[in-house]
């Protein structure tokens, strides 16, 4: 009984060894550096923002969080250190790639063009790409874009968008960028820019945030419709599949309906402002059946 006890305990042992030696990719990283290094947006409300302490909050980082979670469970590193990095729309990806971040968390478009880069997990949201402008400003749909100054934001899926559009309708945009969503807004709100043009959930959270919300409209015109999801390092697939296991697991369990009522049609900080914007059907569908298909 004695050595089957001890056969048994070195058994586990080698099993556990190899385990640890089958670690690959990100959770390797992860577990050899004993931390995991969050990518977080500074003003993709109410995705992934800072809050009125500098803190980074949001719906996108809620959703990171059951990830490490995972991440802690799986591995058995409760303690595990969470590293928080900013990021932008132009250096998002290749902070993703050279290891900088082991995820990203915000309001990233999962593109075709994009997972020849980077993985995505799980569509988490669904948006329209339209424009925000001011209500005085005379301006009803996109046509009436054409010869005038646009904004909209540095290493974004609106900008080949844009160009696209500029080209099919023959018209002739002056475009100038934004380094974040903020500049974009604020461009367009000194006046430097006739339009933003951005996700309209992102649009949603510039207005509702901004000195006078009731100054602002969104376009009811779309370029397209685009899936958001975290973003993750290419050809990595143990934690791939965590990722996807967690967010599946949330989706299905019905949690993500709380958490996405928590964000989107509830009152957030730091002002205190409700979006208003509940599950539109395309998004009860991605939760309904998750998946990470990308946009063409």
């Amino acid at each position: 009984m004695f050595k089957q006890l001890v056969l048994g305990a070195a058994m586990a042992l080698a099993f556990t060894a190899v385990q640890a030696e089958a670690l690959t990719g990100t959770l390797k990283k992860i577990k050899d550096t004993d931390s995991i290094t969050v990518g977080y947006r500074e003003s993709s409300i109410p995705f992934s923002y800072l809050d009125g302490n500098g803190r980074p909050i949001g719906y996108a980082m809620e959703l990171c969080g059951k990830v490490v979670d995972a991440v802690k469970a799986d591995l058995k590193m409760p303690n595990l250190k969470v590293n928080y990095a900013p990021v932008t729309s132009s250096n998002r990806i290749p902070l993703l790639e050279n290891g900088t971040i082991d995820l990203e968390c915000g309001s990233t478009t999962n593109s075709v063009a994009r997972q020849k880069q980077v993985a995505f997990g799980p569509t988490y949201f669904i948006i329209n790409v339209s424009a925000a402008v001011k209500k005085d400003s005379g301006i009803n749909d996109f046509a009436q874009l054409g010869g005038k100054t646009i904004v909209t934001t540095s290493g974004t899926t609106s900008v080949p968008l844009l160009k696209k559009y500029e080209k099919t309708k023959d018209l002739d945009f002056k475009e100038i960028y934004g380094k974040d969503h903020a500049e974009s807004f604020l461009l367009m709100a000194d006046g430097r820019a006739v339009a933003f043009v951005m996700d309209d959930i992102l649009l949603a959270g510039q207005i509702a945030n901004s000195k006078d919300p009731a100054a602002y409209k969104i376009l009811p015109g779309s370029l397209r419709s685009e899936p958001y999801s975290m973003m993750l390092r290419k050809d990595d697939p143990q934690f791939k599949a965590l990722v996807d296991r967690t967010i599946d697991g949330v989706m299905k369990s019905g949690e993500i309906n709380k958490i996405y009522a928590k964000w989107f049609t509830s009152a957030i900080p730091p002002k205190g402002i409700n979006l208003n914007f509940p599950e539109t059907p395309a998004i009860k569908e991605a939760f309904a059946h998750p998946n990470d298909k990308g946009v063409e």
